[in-house]
């Protein structure tokens, strides 16, 4: 467990804490390795702890009325997820899927809350990325209702490209497997709208697809269409 104390230093929900405290903590944590494709829980499944990413990453997804997914987000490493049903005995509102062979680490509500109450910055800590997902989120129905499905796609990508680019020669590489599919259960719409967007976007050279990858060749020519 000695590792745990070294990484949770590093996660900003711990950032207030000082090596006593975050001792306390690392001796709470549970740690689980989980392959892609397995479910960590379900939506409205009992809510019973708070995890963070060590390593990997998670989607988290709604079922829409309908049956269809719609993504909300992904986790990525030194990420925490499950934050919410810390408050009170709830459910957990999403599921929450690895999408990338993954480690995490899990405090169970119980341990988590005794923690909270005697340390205001974790408190501090989680109000704050509940806050910035609640923008997130609020983003994402805004543009729902304003935008067409074209404006949506490179809306998204330019918001993945922030969230999970990484530099390359030749642009920005969404550092996710992000399929047809998932952009399509990301900004609401069917598979093959979001592939002929897609293909449209290739053919004004502004992105390219390799194996799921998608590399932004041209910010610029995507917020053409914004």
């Amino acid at each position: 467990m000695g590792s745990n104390l070294q990484y949770i230093k590093k996660i900003p929900l711990f950032a207030y804490l000082d090596d006593d405290q975050l001792g306390e903590v690392e001796q709470v944590i549970l740690e689980r390795n989980y392959q892609k494709g397995r479910i960590i829980f379900m939506e409205d499944e009992p809510g019973e702890a708070v995890f963070f990413v060590k390593s990997g990453r998670i989607k988290i997804s709604k079922q829409t009325s309908d049956g269809r997914e719609h993504i909300l987000h992904f986790i990525n490493p030194g990420e925490v997820f499950a934050e919410v049903v810390m408050f009170g005995d709830g459910t957990y509102p999403a599921t929450a899927e690895v999408v990338e062979d993954c480690t995490i680490g899990m405090i169970r509500n119980v341990d988590m809350e005794r923690i909270t109450g005697a340390n205001s910055g974790i408190a501090l800590g989680l109000l704050k990325i509940m806050a910035r997902r609640l923008r997130i989120s609020q983003q994402q129905l805004i543009e729902l209702a304003l935008l067409d499905t074209t404006r949506r796609a490179a809306s998204m990508l330019l918001f993945l490209a922030g969230e999970q680019g990484k530099k390359t020669e030749n642009g920005i590489e969404i550092d996710i497997s992000l399929t047809n599919q998932d952009l399509a259960n990301l900004i609401g719409t069917s598979r093959e709208t979001a592939n002929r967007i897609l293909n449209d976007f290739r053919r004004q050279k502004a992105i390219a697809v390799n194996k799921s990858r998608v590399t932004i060749l041209d910010k610029y020519k995507l917020k053409s269409w914004l």
